[in-house]
């Protein structure tokens, strides 16, 4: 990502584009995001299918986690733009705008749908025979529904509101302006609070009730218990790591740059840029994780080896047969 030049002298309200040379995306980026697309997109992939194959069993959590996996990969896909970007070849404006506009959904979406997996744990544990019809597939796939285009129509707001929907193509939202404009402060501000302050509030507060659930409860075992909050622990430590510095900056850079000080943009461009990356941490963990912890997964994924090694004997059986035959 670099510098815009979409600076309007005509318009002495906006704050005038500051020149930096952008090291760290130069360097970093295309070593981390090609290590991000080698391990994220099959982590994805094999998070979309066990999460598949436990939803088509009627597990209500596994909708989310088919909404999630979705988001990641449509992200995860991204990455080989942004490191076209970084070195500095040539990308079509709509590309680029458009693969800024998945960026930004997928964070959003996917904090959309960790917050129904929250609340859907919270419910079942503090309420587990009230709310029944919450935990239904069918509830949780108008609930998917209603989180992607929620948060379409927002960030469609958002962008008109900053004139960037007007002209999607031609002002390469890929692009960060630098310093920020004040319409693109609000943006992020809104983004901050609506997008991350609120949803990790609600995904902290059900957290700390489901903890406190299981440590009242004496039909657990110790094992169970422990298993259960390592899962949930490591996944909102997860999301605020990859997040929060991110949003931090955000809201700084919000505060900072509008008043047109290049010092502060310079400031903080760095900054900006490793910590863009690091959200990427999320979409490449969250598989790794639920495959990795979850036991319905692990479960699925022994019934796949075990289907791959007997179709792959079937296979060298019949070329041996065909190899005798010859």
């Amino acid at each position: 990502m670099k510098p815009d030049v979409f600076f309007n002298a005509s318009n002495a309200s906006m704050p005038k584009n500051c020149d930096k040379v952008d090291l760290v995306d130069r360097f970093m980026y295309p070593t981390a995001y090609s290590v991000f697309f080698i391990i994220g997109f099959p982590a994805n992939c094999l998070s979309f299918y066990v999460a598949y194959q436990l939803m088509q069993k009627g597990n209500t959590i596994a909708v989310y986690l088919v909404n999630l996996s979705v988001s990641d990969l449509l992200y995860t896909i991204t990455l080989p733009v942004w490191i076209e970007l970084s070195l500095g070849w040539p990308v079509d404006s709509t590309l680029c705008s458009l693969i800024t506009l998945i960026m930004y959904n997928s964070f959003y979406v996917g904090t959309g749908l960790l917050c129904c997996i929250s609340v859907d744990r919270y419910l079942a544990v503090f309420y587990p025979l009230h709310f029944l019809w919450v935990r239904e597939l069918r509830t949780a796939t108008l609930v998917s529904a209603v989180v992607w285009v929620a948060e379409f129509l927002v960030h469609a707001s958002l962008l008109a509101h900053s004139g960037a929907l007007e002209s999607f193509s031609a002002l390469r939202l890929c692009e960060e302006r630098m310093p920020m404009h004040p319409a693109d402060a609000i943006v992020a501000i809104v983004r901050a609070t609506l997008g991350f302050l609120l949803p990790l509030l609600l995904m902290i507060f059900c957290f700390c009730q489901i903890m406190r659930a299981l440590n009242n409860s004496a039909s657990l075992e110790n094992d169970e218990r422990s298993k259960i909050r390592n899962l949930l622990l490591l996944l909102l430590i997860t999301y605020m790591v990859a997040f929060t510095p991110y949003q931090l900056v955000m809201v700084l850079r919000a505060g900072l740059e509008p008043v047109g000080n290049c010092g502060y943009a310079t400031l903080l461009r760095d900054y900006y840029m490793v910590f863009v990356a690091t959200t990427t941490i999320n979409s490449v963990a969250d598989p790794i994780i639920y495959c990795l912890m979850s036991q319905s997964a692990k479960t699925e994924l022994k019934a796949m080896l075990r289907t791959g090694r007997v179709t792959l004997r079937k296979l060298q059986t019949k070329d041996t047969s065909d190899a005798s035959v010859a």
